[in-house]
């Protein structure tokens, strides 16, 4: 490896804390050992490569990708061209649930029964940490010294998220962060406040056909903590602070989550909104039921097929409204890793290194307008036409400056906790002041662990 992410310190871990778009569960996924360089549970790459089970002359070797359900061709594409250029390796892709909470659970179910059932994981940008610490992960430093790949060429964020204590355990396939999607038929003016965009939604609700002013992420799972984060940042607040305090009883916290459960009881989201996840969210959208949608960049292909959307040539992409401070995007991404247990860590490692290639993350930028982390990629005209995105340098500068998600083993339960008190603020069973006391108490006791 020609360079090394710098190491995490807790307090950048938690700045803003617990975003986007995936994992929880109260299950921090403890095993076995200690996690990195120093952990004799991790096998280095050298020696997992030489326990791999060696195929006889001639004959294949099959080996599992596990990731969300896929909805675009994209995967197909992928696996393709991979087989094309690697006739001796079958690729199976284990479809998991597109809710990250629940394949967060099923990976951590598999792989601490020590299982070769998965061979290459996607795993969201919040779980490196945790699953390395656990002694899940094989260490990709050996690999990638091996082949010469580069980090520096690849968004910095997404490689520090899978760089933990010492080693980097995972690398980045896509980086992203929160957007307002619109209906340009019916928005005039985009509101650039959280107070104009629900003042527009519930005035707009019902015209051009639309049910709903708003919808967005409100299901009690990952989702949920990725908007309490957005919405505690806009308003100046934060979780943890860069010294590592727990500071989520604060003012400005409290004028977050006031304005989150403001949004999601008001009469523009839909009264089911507690059970939207991202899939629920992008259904709305484009079957034309809503005028504004929080989503991922990646709805902004299926927005615009007209296989399968209603809104073709209607949808506008702005930032996340702000709050009294600021604009605040979730930083999200997934990553790849090979788990310990493999079977055939060598043939991994190759489709791990198709996926973080140009070629690999071309395809998966142009077929599913996910947005790559290899940076010579926002330079090239067939992925710019993919998504307007991809050619803003502001969005992709904005990447940078996206709050970040936490880089600790103690995420998933510090994530489940916000997911428990902020849905129990939002039901009326609680106060906002009561949840944000709750959550000071019960977050200082999960980093003090």
């Amino acid at each position: 490896m020609k360079t090394k992410a710098g190491k995490w310190s807790m307090a950048l871990i938690l700045t803003g804390v617990l975003l986007a778009g995936c994992g929880n569960s109260g299950n921090n996924g403890s095993g076995s050992g200690s996690a990195s360089g120093e952990s004799s549970a991790a096998p280095s790459a050298g020696a997992s490569a030489a326990a791999s089970a060696s195929p006889a002359a001639g004959e294949k070797v099959k080996i599992v990708f596990s990731q969300g359900a896929d909805q675009t061709d994209g995967t197909k594409k992928l696996v393709a061209a991979f087989e094309a250029q690697h006739p001796d390796i079958d690729v199976e892709v284990r479809e998991f649930p597109n809710d990250s909470s629940q394949m967060h659970d099923q990976l951590l179910t598999i792989l601490s029964g020590q299982s070769s059932e998965v061979d290459v994981l996607n795993l969201d940008v919040t779980w490196p940490a945790e699953f390395a610490q656990a002694g899940f992960l094989l260490p990709l430093d050996r690999y990638i010294e091996q082949d010469g790949i580069d980090t520096n060429e690849y968004l910095k964020g997404g490689i520090q998220a899978g760089y933990y204590n010492g080693q980097q355990w995972a690398f980045p396939r896509y980086n992203n962060a929160g957007l307002l999607y619109y209906r340009t038929d019916l928005v005039k003016k985009v509101p650039t406040t959280w107070d104009e965009l629900l003042k527009q939604a519930e005035e707009l609700k019902g015209q051009g056909g639309t049910k709903y002013g708003f919808v967005t992420q409100g299901k009690q799972y990952e989702g949920l903590a990725v908007g309490f984060t957005e919405l505690v940042n806009a308003y100046g607040g934060q979780i943890i602070d860069d010294q590592g305090n727990v500071v989520v009883n604060s003012p400005e916290a409290l004028k977050g989550l006031k304005k989150l459960i403001e949004i999601q009881t008001s009469k523009a989201v839909p009264s089911n909104l507690n059970t939207f996840t991202e899939k629920e969210t992008l259904t709305a959208f484009i079957e034309g039921d809503a005028v504004f949608a929080r989503h991922w960049p990646a709805l902004y292909a299926q927005a615009n097929d007209p296989k399968v959307s209603k809104i073709v040539g209607k949808v506008g992409i702005a930032p996340l409204p702000a709050g009294d401070a600021r604009s605040a995007a979730a930083l999200g991404g997934w990553l790849g890793a090979i788990s310990k247990y493999s079977k055939h860590p060598k043939e991994a490692w190759e489709f791990l290194k198709f996926l973080i290639s140009e070629e690999g993350e071309k395809i998966v930028a142009i077929n599913n307008t996910q947005t790559p982390t290899y940076l010579k990629l926002f330079d090239d005209p067939e992925v710019q036409k993919a998504s307007p995105l991809f050619a803003n340098h502001d969005f992709v500068n904005g990447l940078g400056s996206a709050v970040p998600r936490t880089i600790t083993p103690q995420y998933a339960k510090i994530s489940g906790l916000i997911q428990v008190e902020v849905s129990k603020a939002i039901a009326g069973q609680q106060t906002a002041e009561q949840a944000l006391a709750q959550l000071e108490t019960q977050i200082k006791a999960a980093v003090s662990q």
